[in-house]
């Protein structure tokens, strides 16, 4: 949309009636084209034949005044991309907005589970409400403190210092896409210093470890088939127990899935070799899940430990622990580069995957350092 301003000469006084235009394209109709205007009057007048200085003053001043008029609505549609306008947008709700970003999201496939995983906490650090006018330093540093001392995980857990930064880094670019839409002025969150990421260690299984698990009986069947399966196919806990057999695909290829990742939402495509193809069972119904009677649970918890402890294996290992040892089975054992594995991992960025390179490091640290004495 375009925005002008005109002039109108009144009939007889001498003067000229100011207003602005609306342009907002042209229609066709009947194969007529004709042009679509809005007008809104500004009830300021300027003289037609200025016969003296008040009158040359008064023009230039009201000129003035109304360019600045039409500057100011031009910047409102411009802030307007997500219904503000320029009378509400300090007292609008930043939640919804936020929620609006998040959905966006949604609809390009980007990373929409951090995103909706923020929603939540700021929801719970408002209760669901924050004004645009009243998000400054203070309010970024009490969301900051929320995350560091009130967010649990589901096993009770503080959140990591990674996933602290993941989340209000979120924070942060909201805010700072807000600025660019001209509803803010200045992004509050900019100074705000987040606790310094720690790197947790990444157990995972050798392939002597896998071995021995094979070999071992656990509690619940459709555990030990399910953790086996992560270990050679690198799929989280969640894409795991969702996975139905809908969503296994044979064909002459081989066999791929095609799934959502539940983290990501985006959808993935992944062949898994014949090993990985024994741990499914037999096919049935498509509706139906994979692993049926896989369960989140303190029993299900405890039954892999014991399994794991049963097999000689000293390590904590949870369920996760399966897409850390696939990562690093193919870096260490088969000698995959990194991108493909960041392509297998489904990991949208590859400095997410160079963790494992790290692992890797330290393996061959470990290896050197096992090399026998020989100045005795």
């Amino acid at each position: 949309m375009k925005i002008h301003l005109r002039k109108r000469k009144q009939s007889k006084n001498g003067k000229v009636n100011l207003f602005l235009e609306f342009y907002k394209g042209y229609e066709i109709k009947n194969g007529k084209t004709s042009a679509l205007r809005n007008y809104k009057s500004l009830d300021l007048f300027i003289y037609e034949k200025p016969s003296n200085h008040i009158e040359k003053q008064h023009n230039k001043q009201t000129l003035q005044l109304a360019n600045s008029i039409r500057n100011k609505k031009e910047l409102d549609i411009k802030s307007g991309i997500y219904g503000f306008n320029s009378e509400s947008k300090s007292n609008a709700n930043f939640i919804e907005y936020f929620k609006k970003l998040t959905e966006d999201r949604l609809k390009s496939k980007g990373n929409y589970g951090n995103w909706d995983s923020t929603l939540k906490h700021l929801t719970g650090y408002t209760s669901g409400r924050a004004i645009f006018k009243n998000i400054d330093e203070e309010f970024c540093e009490g969301f900051k403190n929320y995350l560091i001392n009130n967010v649990t995980k589901k096993n009770g857990e503080r959140l990591s210092t990674s996933s602290i930064s993941s989340y209000f880094n979120k924070f942060r670019a909201s805010l700072k896409q807000a600025v660019k839409d001209r509803i803010i002025s200045f992004n509050a969150s900019e100074d705000i210093r987040l606790p310094k990421v720690i790197e947790k260690e990444r157990e995972y299984l050798t392939t002597e470890e896998l071995r021995k698990l094979t070999k071992v009986e656990c509690r619940y069947e459709v555990l030990k088939r399910a953790f086996l399966f992560s270990c050679l196919t690198g799929l989280r806990w969640g894409d795991v127990h969702r996975l139905t057999w809908k969503e296994v695909h044979s064909s002459e290829d081989g066999t791929k899935i095609h799934y959502h990742q539940e983290k990501t939402k985006s959808l993935e495509y992944l062949y898994i070799n014949k090993q990985a193809l024994n741990y499914l069972g037999e096919r049935e119904e498509d509706n139906k899940k994979v692993f049926e009677g896989l369960r989140y649970s303190s029993y299900f918890n405890v039954a892999l430990c014991r399994w794991v402890l049963k097999a000689g294996i000293s390590k904590h290992i949870t369920f996760h622990c399966g897409r850390h040892t696939y990562a690093t089975l193919l870096l260490n054992t088969n000698k995959v580069d990194l991108l493909t594995v960041s392509k297998l991992l489904g990991h949208k960025d590859i400095k997410t995957t160079q963790v494992y390179a790290k692992i890797m490091d330290k393996t061959k640290r470990d290896a050197v350092n096992q090399l026998p004495q020989i100045n005795i």
